[in-house]
């Protein structure tokens, strides 16, 4: 069992930054995938960026040169680093913990926090 706690969202002008953080409690984040993905109002929830359990990265296009995740297995936390914001960027940020185990699929989901991006 994952438990994710996501921090870091707030209001911020177009052309900005915010850092989101997922700290992660349970056992073996280290051998988890990791994403953040985002909802806007209105529409349905989207990937944004994934990092692997060994460390390769991957963004959707509208981000991408945007945005950077990392994680720190130490401290059981991925991060999402988002510059040069938009105001399409506005929507709840969700983290998420995912690996398909030998036993099954395993997929946790933190409870978002708000990031918008307004003047």
């Amino acid at each position: 069992q994952v438990q994710l706690v996501e921090s870091g969202g707030g209001l911020v002008q177009p052309g900005g930054s915010l850092r989101l953080s997922c700290a992660a409690s349970g056992n073996g984040f280290s051998v988890y995938n990791m994403r953040w993905a985002r909802q806007a109002p209105g529409k349905q929830r989207e990937l944004v960026a994934t990092i692997t359990s060994g460390g390769t990265i991957s963004y959707i296009d509208s981000v991408n040169g945007r945005f950077t995740i990392s994680r720190d297995n130490a401290k059981n936390t991925v991060y999402l680093q988002m510059n040069s914001l938009k105001p399409e960027d506005t929507a709840v940020y969700y983290c998420n913990a995912f690996r398909n185990f030998p036993t099954g699929f395993r997929d946790y989901w933190g409870q978002g926090t708000q990031v918008t991006v307004s003047s």
